[in-house]
């Protein structure tokens, strides 16, 4: 069973962050499943620190983006949106070249905050960085 309250899809998500710093560097959802959020950054010149390693600045736009977007969509964007509140990132392998693929699940959906947790592994399916984000829910004005 889907936790979403609304889902567009991995085209309406590339679409609605057209003109975000995740297109700039090249990020991408590329699957919404029933309780997951994923998407990819290439390891290349815009993600990268001066060592040629993927910077670690670079997953944190990519874990807070798939768990932002995760976030709001468990919300009815009539009634409320959600915003980061913290974010914590522990990188523990580094990436020279390829992709990265970021998988963001809940661990915890209440009613003012949530918590995600994004895993980033590299193309060998090793775990690149993990990372907690948690979310403050902001209802909506009314009238």
């Amino acid at each position: 069973m889907s936790i979403w309250k609304w889902n567009p899809g991995p085209e309406g998500a590339q679409a609605f962050a057209a003109t975000s710093m995740s297109a700039h560097i090249g990020m991408k959802v590329t699957e919404i499943g029933p309780d997951f959020v994923r998407g990819t950054m290439p390891v290349d010149s815009r993600t990268v620190q001066p060592y040629g390693r993927l910077h670690g600045g670079a997953n944190v736009v990519l874990a807070e983006e798939l768990g932002s977007f995760g976030a709001n969509m468990c919300l009815d964007p009539n009634e409320a949106f959600a915003v980061g509140l913290d974010i914590n990132a522990n990188h523990l392998r580094g990436v020279t070249s390829g992709t990265v693929t970021g998988t963001a699940r809940p661990v915890h959906i209440g009613r003012t905050t949530q918590v995600w947790e994004i895993r980033i592994e590299d193309d060998k399916g090793q775990l690149v960085c993990i990372s907690r984000l948690t979310m403050a829910v902001v209802s909506k004005a009314k009238g």
